[in-house]
């Protein structure tokens, strides 16, 4: 379960849908459109880590849920080949399971690409979507980025030290790593199960993978998929990310058939704990404008 504090005595109450592939947890505030949080990967996150500070300002406006995806130490771990591919099944899951015909999407990082999947294989349930550092791909910047090095090398060799410089590589303001936010995150990035899934994504071996599809011509790229996506999209970025780089907000730029991006400054991977203010300014507006 999520061994996330309580920021404030209004935090919602984590709720739970079963489903075929095992329990879904979430947690929902406010009423209005459905809006669904999808969150990002990493040791130690969950979908309340990622949108506590932001869901009181988006439930005024929308019927705000944060799905916490299998595999992260909150909702039931799944049996699949990799935690992408059951982030994609939860999704569907608990849209269907809540009965959401039709939805807002917002995801970061992870959750931007998941979302953005979503929307281009079922473009009739998505009604608008956001993404923050999840979507394209890097044309310029190093591969892989600063930030996924450190994540590999904690994976690899779980320390509090490579914690520590894998959470500094996510923001522009070292002043966010808190020690509290140290160790809530090393708690429960070391628990069995939730390193498992962490090593899948970024272990040695799933970068050379990752390389090795990137060099194969006969590889279609993952943003070839953006062309299908019908939902008028805001794309947002950290001007200063170190785990995604900006230049990756440049594909889908061109090829979002009805995108828009918005680039903050003095912002690292977390635009919307880094840039709280304006991110809440931008994408409430985006998500209400007719």
């Amino acid at each position: 379960m999520d061994n996330t504090p309580a920021t404030s005595p209004h935090e919602p109450e984590l709720k739970e849908l079963p489903t075929e592939n095992g329990t879904l947890r979430y947690r929902e505030s406010g009423e209005g459109p459905p809006l669904v949080l999808l969150h990002g990967s990493g040791p130690g996150v969950t979908g309340w880590r990622n949108f506590a500070g932001i869901m009181p300002a988006f439930a005024e406006h929308f019927r705000t849920f944060v799905l916490e995806f299998p595999g992260f130490g909150v909702s039931d771990d799944v049996d699949t080949p990799h935690p992408m591919v059951a982030a994609q099944t939860a999704t569907r899951d608990f849209m269907d399971g809540m009965g959401l015909e039709k939805v807002h999407l917002l995801g970061n990082s992870m959750g931007g690409f998941i979302a953005t999947a979503f929307a281009a294989v079922f473009p009739e349930r998505v009604d608008k979507l956001v993404t923050i550092g999840g979507a394209g791909a890097s044309l310029f910047a190093p591969t892989p980025s600063e930030g996924i090095v450190r994540l590999s090398e904690f994976v690899e060799d779980p320390t509090r030290d490579r914690l520590v410089d894998w959470l500094n590589s996510m923001v522009y303001d070292r002043a966010l790593v808190t020690d509290e936010m140290i160790e809530e995150r090393w708690a429960q990035a070391i628990a069995p199960g939730t390193l498992a899934s962490s090593r899948a994504m970024y272990g040695r071996a799933a970068l050379e993978r990752m390389a090795a599809e990137a060099g194969d011509p006969e590889t279609v790229p993952a943003w070839m998929s953006l062309r299908a996506v019908q939902a008028p999209t805001l794309v947002t970025w950290g001007r200063d990310d170190r785990v995604s780089p900006v230049d990756m907000s440049l594909i889908p730029m061109r090829l979002l058939p009805r995108g828009e991006i918005h680039i903050f400054p003095d912002c690292g991977h977390w635009v919307m704990i880094e840039q709280r203010e304006a991110f809440e300014s931008a994408v409430i507006a985006f998500l209400n404008r007719p």
